[in-house]
């Protein structure tokens, strides 16, 4: 039998998907992308709009082939389990057995009945999942970490992924030297990546640390941190670790103390700022991106005025912004003073320009430079691949999809730096 997977929302579900990919096909089932006999949906409920993109393509999968196997699984489904019961939906899962659907799917292939299984328990065990390569990404995601602690007021998550819960260490290392056999680059990632703690006391950097010394792996990248787990450990790994890729993810989300307060972030804006320049004085070329909120309840033009300031202050090179997005169940959702639609959009509009501004000020200032490019595309003309810190790379020669080249850079086009090959490197 043929599947496909639909994938929507972040890199843990890429990798749930990966996982899923890989255990069919170890099963003896094929991939394939058109008309296939099972549809799996991975679903995302980060926003209103994911939510409402997930229940589209559940309803398009059997118009569009209506003898498709269909299964759904993820945070929408999660979120909106009731609604999506009525849906026809052969196998409908939440967040969890995901791992399990090789032994569903030939359960509903024996009974062709309808199986739904969810759990009312935020406090669940870490489920184990391995891959051995990624077939979507050069770099690969590693899944390492699940659910969250924090409650920031605006977010659903917590409640649809359940308490912060980690891999176990040994095996989270073993599953890195399998995946480093393919690929050069390792990405770690969960709902929150930096939480990572196992029960036998290892934390993100001790992790790091280990996965360092595996030979064949040359750059271990953060998908995303939060600014109060940079602690002393880490920055002396971030010091003395080159493996470590110069670029940081960490969310910022408001540009005042007042609306970070509501926002229910464990960090005020002096802490973050004292931060960044501890990263900087470390790595003074890094690459630090952030993602922020705009149009959070009470959130006037004053402060609005604040969060361009700080991220000016702060050079961002990326901002990955976001109009709110009202989460019934979350406690901003309950706040007085709501924004409209019309100036959400606006001032995201203002945001992501300014972004693109700073984006392009930091890639001008590589220009010339000698770099180190992880070729992840192959065109007819041109191959692209990203640098340590993260700046994409064109290079109008066909080369060899995960070799890192060393990289003349020579000019920017269109946003994107254009670079010439000097040599492959010579420890790969």
């Amino acid at each position: 039998m043929t599947f496909t997977i639909i994938t929507l929302g972040c890199k843990v579900n890429i990798y749930e998907s990966e996982m899923m990919r890989e255990r069919l096909e170890k099963a003896g089932y094929h991939y394939q992308k058109e008309n296939p006999d099972i549809t799996i949906i991975n679903t995302c409920s980060v926003t209103n709009m994911a939510d409402k993109k997930s229940e589209k393509m559940v309803r398009q999968a059997k118009k569009n082939n209506p003898h498709t196997i269909l299964i759904v699984a993820g945070c929408s489904s999660e979120n909106k389990r009731i609604k999506y019961q009525d849906f026809d939906i052969d196998i409908l899962l939440g967040n969890k057995d995901k791992s399990k659907i090789v032994d569903l799917l030939k359960k509903w292939e024996q009974t062709k009945q309808k199986i739904t299984q969810f759990y009312s328990t935020r406090e669940l065990p870490f489920e184990n999942m391995t891959i051995e390569e990624f077939h979507s990404h050069t770099r690969a995601f590693l899944k390492i970490q699940d659910g969250c602690n924090n409650f920031c007021s605006y977010c659903i998550i917590p409640y649809v992924r359940g308490t912060a819960r980690s891999k176990d260490f040994q095996e989270t290392l073993k599953e890195a030297k399998k995946i480093a056999q393919k690929h050069k680059e390792i990405v770690l990632t969960g709902i929150h990546t930096g939480s990572y703690f196992t029960t036998d006391g290892h934390d993100l950097t001790d992790l790091i640390h280990e996965m360092s010394k595996i030979d064949e792996l040359k750059r271990i990248r953060i998908s995303s941190i939060e600014i109060t787990e940079l602690n002393e450990k880490f920055m002396t790994e971030l010091k003395q670790n080159s493996k470590i890729c110069n670029h940081l993810h960490i969310p910022l989300q408001a540009g005042s103390d007042e609306i970070l307060t509501r926002m229910n972030r464990k960090y005020d804006l002096n802490y973050f700022e004292n931060k960044i320049k501890q990263i900087r004085k470390i790595r003074p070329q890094i690459n630090i991106s952030t993602d922020i909120i705009v149009g959070h309840p009470f959130e006037t033009d004053e402060l609005f005025e604040q969060t361009l300031k700080i991220v000016k202050k702060l050079q961002f090179t990326k901002i990955h912004a976001f109009p709110y997005s009202k989460r019934e169940g979350t406690k901003s959702a309950s706040m007085e003073h709501q924004i409209d639609n019309f100036t959400k959009k606006e001032r995201n509009q203002r945001l992501i320009a300014l972004s693109n501004q700073l984006e392009r000020v930091y890639a001008s200032s590589f220009n010339q430079q000698i770099v180190e490019v992880l070729v992840e595309e192959q065109k007819d003309a041109y191959s692209i691949g990203h640098t340590s810190n993260y700046l994409k790379i064109k290079i109008y020669e066909s080369l060899t999809i995960n070799q890192i080249y060393q990289v003349k850079l020579t000019n920017l086009e269109n946003d994107v730096l254009i670079g010439s090959t000097l040599k492959t490197k010579s420890n790969q």
